[in-house]
């Protein structure tokens, strides 16, 4: 059994990118692993104030909601991260969470695996590149990590618009997809 983190990043109720998430989560769960759904929608994740004591502690010396959720993606084996798709990037808010992970760069972490789950208005091929090209620009601060998949969903706008469209399904079984340990 791993233990799946999973991340959303939309501050909306009901997002298609949550949808994702929770897809994926039920895949997970269902392949016999413990998966954790946090959503940022309602917690407080400041910026990063570029201090570097957490180089040397291990701990953010801002003591907010990211703090709790470095804790839990230390321990975790699997990440993922499910974020809005705005201007042709991920969101504000999952760009600011990664700044804060900071303290995982030195720490002995667990994660191997890393996923990205993202949703837009858009629906080419392209939209969610430079969202991708982002999480892989941090993944490559850890070096035992790889971008294990990632999953798009295209042309959606309104919170829940379509709860039949076929990334939901693929998230589904990309979670149930994840690997027992070793």
């Amino acid at each position: 059994m791993k233990k799946v983190l999973i991340v959303s990043t939309s501050p909306r109720v009901n997002s298609n990118s949550e949808a994702l998430a929770k897809a994926f989560a039920r895949g997970a769960q269902e392949a016999g692993h413990e998966a954790e759904l946090i959503s940022l929608r309602g917690r407080t994740v400041n910026f990063c104030r570029g201090c570097f004591v957490c180089q040397e502690k291990l701990r953010c010396v801002i003591r907010d909601d990211a703090d709790e959720i470095c804790q839990k993606a230390l321990r975790a084996d699997v990440l993922v991260f499910a974020t809005p798709i705005y201007y042709y990037e991920m969101s504000g808010q999952l760009k600011t969470l990664l700044d804060r992970l900071n303290p995982l760069f030195p720490s002995e972490y667990a994660f191997r695996d890393v996923y990205l789950l993202t949703a837009a208005a858009e629906d080419e091929e392209h939209v969610p590149q430079r969202a991708v090209s982002g999480l892989e620009g941090w993944i490559e601060c850890f070096e035992r990590a790889r971008l294990a998949g990632s999953v798009f969903m295209g042309g959606v706008t309104a919170a829940g618009e379509n709860p039949e469209h076929p990334a939901i399904e693929q998230a589904f079984r990309m979670g149930k997809s994840i690997l027992p340990m070793p």
